[in-house]
């Protein structure tokens, strides 16, 4: 017999923005199955079916949900963020998000932790190659019935270590839609795509 309460929230999850979601029913709660259909929609669609997918079970522990088979981890929604946001990276990158995931962990946040990575790239004890891609993609809250993501914006970050404008051409400060550089010369730096919405 379906239990009306569980069919309520369901109904209820379907038409909330991840803030209420979040707060009813955490994203870790989510079958596996929709957790893995959510994050691999940052990733380009060619790719998606043999990506790797983290995400959370239904402690909210952080864990694998599905090996893949190509150069693409994917990152289901957090349950401890406001916002809805999916992102897939290239497994070269894994190293320098999970150092990124251990920092906080153990209480380190904001621009220490940013700090820290930069110095550990810097010495050569983290790796961060060149070049390497990074999809990200956010949305106003998702359907828990269909995984489809409501009013979704996508944003390309290319790594690129201590590249400059003169190294690379591109100017330090964004404009409009156009690509830019973030955190330009240092071991964090980066190119920034936002293409317009659509």
């Amino acid at each position: 017999m379906v239990n009306p309460l569980r069919l309520a929230l369901a109904a209820s999850l379907v038409t909330m923005p991840l803030s209420a979601q979040t707060s009813t029913a955490p994203v870790g709660t989510l079958p596996a199955a929709t957790q893995i259909e959510l994050a691999v929609q940052a990733a380009p669609p060619e790719m998606r079916a043999e990506a790797t997918v983290q995400g959370y079970d239904e402690a909210g522990n952080f864990v694998t949900l599905r090996e893949g088979s190509n150069e693409m981890v994917c990152m289901a929604p957090s349950p401890d963020s406001e916002m809805f946001e999916v992102s897939c990276h290239h497994i070269d990158l894994e190293p320098f998000f999970e150092r990124g995931r251990e920092l906080r962990a153990a209480g380190i946040i904001g621009q220490e932790r940013t700090q820290m990575r930069w110095d550990e790239v810097e010495a050569g004890t983290l790796p961060l190659p060149y070049g390497t891609m990074n999809y990200i993609l956010t949305a106003e809250g998702f359907d828990a019935g269909t995984a489809e993501i409501v009013n979704p914006s996508i944003r390309w970050v290319i790594y690129t270590p201590n590249a400059t404008p003169e190294s690379t051409g591109l100017s330090a400060q964004p404009t409009g839609t156009a690509p830019w550089l973030m955190f330009s010369g240092t071991p964090g730096a980066h190119i920034m795509i936002t293409p317009p919405r659509g």
